[in-house]
C-alpha cells in the first residue's frame, strides 16, 4: 500500500473571484465541484478569466467537500475552485489510479469531517491508501483498459438510452397531436388534435376510480399491496413488495386485475400524476395514494390511456390540475374524472399503442444492458482492485473484441 500523497502531486482548489467568472469562454474552464461532473471528465459551464489553480489534461480532480470522493478526469486545461482538488500521477499509471480512487470512494468519503457539510483537506487526501503493490506497470495498463472498455460501453448505452427517451417524447407528441391518419387538426381546450378525435371528460370512459387501501404493509401476508414504489417507466413491477391480511370481501373490493391503471394521486408535485398499467400474476391489492382506473375498453384501451397520461405535456396537464400543500399535491377522483383527454377510434388506439410499446421495448433493452454493465464494472472494480482475480487470468484480447461490439 502506498499513500497517495507519495504517488502523486495534490493541488488543492482556490476560487478566483466571482468577478472574472463568466460563460462567453473567456479563460480556463471553471470547475468548482461534483456539480461539474459527466461519467468521466467535467463539463465546462463557466469559464474564469483569471484562474489561481490549474489542473491539465489528465489529472484526476476529485470532490473534496459536499460531497467528498466522486472523482474526473481533466481532458483539457482548466481552472479549479475549492471544492476540487487535482491529483496529478508520478509514479502510478494514471487511469488505474483513477479505477483505484473510485473503488476507494466509501473510505475516502468516510475521512471528511464538518458540521454544516463534509470536507476533506490536502492532509486527509495525501494520507489515503492506495493499492498498487504487486500491479506491475503492464497489469495496471491492461486493468485501465479492461475497465475503461466496460466504462466506455456504459456511457454508450447511458447515451442510447437518453436519445431513445428524447425520439419517445418527439413521437408521443406527434402522436397525440397529429395522429397516424394524416387528418387536419382541430383547436381544441387541450391544445391541436386529429379533426376526428373526441375531446371529453375521463369520466366518460372509466368503469371505476376508487382509492386504494388504507393499511400498512409488512414483509409477510397473504396478499401483495402495490405501492407508488412499484411504478416503474409506465409499468407495475414486482420489486420490493409489501403485504396484508384482508377478509375475502377485502381482498375482492381490492383485487387488481390485468389492465388496471394505477396512478399516483398523492406525494410531491414531482411524483403526483405518475402512472403505470398492472399485467402481474398473482393477488395484489393497492395503497390508498393510488386510485385505480378501470377503463371501458371498447372505447377506451387501456394501454392508450396509459401511453397518454406518461407523456411529459400530459404530466404537466395533470399536475396542474393538482392541489398544493407544503410538501404534497394531491389529485383527487373526482377532478381526474373531469380531466380531458383526446380520443380516437379504437384501431387508431391500437396502432399508436403499438407503435409507443414498440419504443418502450427498445427502452427496456437499454436500460438492462445499462444495468448489466454497471454491475458487471462494480464487481470487475473490486475483484481487480483487491486482487481476488488477477488481470493476466483473463483473456484480455477476448475482453477487448467483446467491449468493442
Amino acid at each position: 500500500m502506498s499513500e497517495l500523497s507519495s504517488i502523486a502531486d495534490l493541488i488543492m482548489g482556490q476560487s478566483p473571484p466571482s468577478s472574472t467568472y463568466n460563460d462567453a469562454g473567456k479563460g480556463l474552464p471553471f470547475f468548482q465541484g461534483k456539480t461539474d461532473f459527466g461519467s468521466s471528465h467535467p463539463r465546462p459551464r463557466q469559464f474564469c478569466s483569471t484562474p489561481l489553480k490549474i489542473a491539465k489534461p489528465g489529472d484526476i480532480l476529485i470532490s473534496v467537500r459536499a460531497p467528498v470522493g466522486p472523482t474526473n478526469i481533466a481532458d483539457r486545461k482548466c481552472c479549479i475552485g475549492r471544492g476540487l482538488a487535482a491529483i496529478r500521477p508520478q509514479k502510478i499509471h494514471g487511469e488505474f489510479l483513477w479505477y483505484n480512487l473510485r473503488y476507494l470512494e466509501p473510505i475516502i468519503a468516510s475521512l471528511g469531517t464538518g458540521t454544516i457539510f463534509q470536507a476533506i483537506n490536502k492532509t486527509q487526501l495525501g494520507s489515503v491508501e492506495v493499492n498498487q503493490a504487486g500491479f506491475n506497470e503492464v497489469e495496471q495498463q491492461k486493468i485501465a483498459a479492461v475497465l475503461g472498455l466496460i466504462q466506455h460501453a456504459i456511457e454508450q448505452q447511458a447515451r442510447l438510452l437518453a436519445l431513445t427517451a428524447e425520439l419517445k417524447k418527439t413521437l408521443l407528441h406527434q402522436l397525440f397531436t397529429c395522429g397516424l391518419r394524416n387528418e387536419p387538426q382541430k383547436q381544441t381546450e387541450i391544445g391541436f388534435v386529429p379533426q376526428s378525435w373526441e375531446v371529453r371528460p375521463l369520466g366518460d370512459y372509466l368503469t371505476a376510480a376508487q382509492y386504494g387501501l388504507s393499511i400498512k404493509g409488512a414483509d409477510t401476508g397473504s396478499y401483495a399491496l402495490l405501492r407508488m414504489t412499484n411504478q416503474q417507466h409506465g409499468r407495475i413491477t414486482a420489486e420490493n413488495l409489501k403485504y396484508v391480511e384482508l377478509t375475502a370481501k377485502e381482498f375482492e373490493k381490492f383485487r387488481l386485475e390485468r389492465q388496471d391503471i394505477l396512478f399516483n394521486r398523492t406525494n410531491s408535485l414531482e411524483l403526483v400524476g405518475r402512472t403505470a398499467i398492472f399485467e402481474l400474476d398473482g393477488d395484489h391489492v393497492f395503497a390508498s395514494y393510488l386510485i385505480r382506473l378501470r377503463t371501458d375498453a371498447e372505447r377506451l384501451r387501456p394501454h392508450f390511456l396509459n401511453h397518454y397520461f406518461n407523456a411529459d405535456e400530459i404530466q404537466a396537464r395533470l399536475k396542474s390540475i393538482a392541489s398544493r400543500a407544503v410538501s404534497q399535491s394531491n389529485i383527487s377522483a373526482t377532478r381526474l374524472r373531469g380531466f380531458l383527454i383526446p380520443l380516437p377510434s379504437t384501431s387508431e388506439q391500437d396502432e399508436i399503442v403499438e407503435i409507443v410499446t414498440g419504443i418502450d421495448q427498445r427502452l427496456n433493452f437499454h436500460r438492462r444492458k445499462h444495468a448489466a454493465l454497471r454491475d458487471l464494472f462494480r464487481t470487475l472494480l473490486h475483484e481487480l482492485m483487491t486482487a481476488k482475480i488477477r488481470i493476466n487470468s483473463l483473456n484480455f484480447d477476448e475482453c477487448m473484441e467483446c467491449f468493442k461490439r
